[in-house]
C-alpha cells in the first residue's frame, strides 16, 4: 500500500492584513490635519468642548477630594476618547463626500449602527471604570491604607521612594495593558458603527483583528496618539484643543486604510 505524500495547504489571503508601513500612520495625520485647515472652526469648536468637558470633570475630582483617582482618570480618557470623537469622524466622512458640515451635526451624530455605538461606549466606560479601580487597589498594595498625600505630595512620593518607584513600575505596565486592550477594540470599532450598519461586538472584534494583522503601523499610529495626549497632559490639557480634531480625523483615515 502506497501512502500519498503530505501536501502543504495553499495559502490562504489574510484578509486583515493590509500590508501598509509603519510610515503610513504620519500620512493619516497629514490628512487629519488637512481636514482641519480646510475647515478649522468645526474642529476647533469640538476640540474646546472635549476640553471644557474635561477640564469640568478634572475639577469635580479635586472640589469632591477624589483628587486619588486623577491620574488613572486622565490615563483612562484615552479608553473612551474614541467615543467622545465620533463627530469628528463624521465630519472627516463628509468631508470626502464634498460636504461641508457645522458643529451641530458633529455633535448629534446618526450613526449607520444606530443604538450600537451606545452599547459600545457602556463597554469602554467600565473598562475605564475597571482600571480606575484597579489603579487604587495598585496604590493600596504598596502603600497600604496610608492616605493619599494630595496632588501636591504625591510626585515627590512617587519618584523619590524606593516603594513609589515600584509602584510606577507595576502601575504603567498595568495600565499599559488597559490601554492596548482599548485601543485594539476600539479603535477602528466606533468609525466602523458610524459607517455600516454592524453590531458593537462584530466592529470590536473586527478592530482587534485588524491591529494584530497590521502591528507597525498600528503600533506606530498609537505611539502618536500617546505622544500628542501627554503633550496635552503638559499643557494642561489645553492642547486638547488641537490636538483631539487633529487625532480623531486622522482614526477616520486610519479607519478608511485599513478597515473601509
Amino acid at each position: 500500500m502506497i501512502i500519498p505524500a503530505v501536501v502543504p495547504p495553499l495559502p490562504r489571503e489574510n484578509k486583515w492584513s493590509r500590508g501598509l508601513p509603519a510610515s503610513a500612520a504620519f500620512d493619516w495625520l497629514r490628512a487629519g490635519w488637512q481636514d482641519i485647515v480646510d475647515n478649522p472652526m468645526p474642529s476647533l469648536s469640538y476640540g474646546l468642548l472635549v476640553f471644557l468637558v474635561s477640564l469640568a470633570v478634572v475639577a469635580c475630582f479635586v472640589s469632591f477630594g477624589w483628587d486619588y483617582i486623577l491620574f488613572p482618570a486622565l490615563a483612562g480618557f484615552m479608553v473612551v476618547g474614541p467615543l467622545f470623537a465620533i463627530g469628528l469622524y463624521e465630519k472627516s466622512r463628509r468631508h470626502a463626500l464634498g460636504e461641508r458640515i457645522g458643529l451641530g451635526r458633529m455633535v448629534f451624530v446618526k450613526p449607520a449602527s444606530g443604538g450600537q455605538v451606545l452599547f459600545t461606549g457602556v463597554l469602554l466606560c467600565l473598562l475605564m471604570l475597571t482600571w480606575m479601580r484597579a489603579a487604587v487597589l495598585i496604590y493600596a498594595l504598596f502603600f497600604g491604607l496610608r492616605p493619599f498625600p494630595g496632588l501636591d505630595h504625591i510626585v515627590g512620593m512617587l519618584f523619590t521612594t524606593p516603594v513609589g518607584l515600584a509602584m510606577l513600575f507595576v502601575g504603567s505596565a498595568v495600565g499599559g495593558l488597559f490601554a492596548a486592550f482599548s485601543f485594539a477594540i476600539s479603535v477602528f470599532a466606533i468609525p466602523m458603527q458610524l459607517d455600516k450598519r454592524v453590531d458593537a461586538l462584530t466592529a470590536m472584534g473586527s478592530s482587534t483583528a485588524l491591529v494584530w494583522n497590521n502591528l507597525p503601523v498600528m503600533l506606530t499610529w498609537g505611539a502618536i496618539v500617546l505622544g500628542l495626549f501627554l503633550l496635552s497632559l503638559v499643557t494642561g490639557l489645553l492642547g486638547l484643543i488641537v490636538v483631539f480634531p487633529l487625532l480623531g480625523h486622522g482614526t477616520w483615515y486610519a479607519y478608511r486604510a485599513i478597515a473601509a
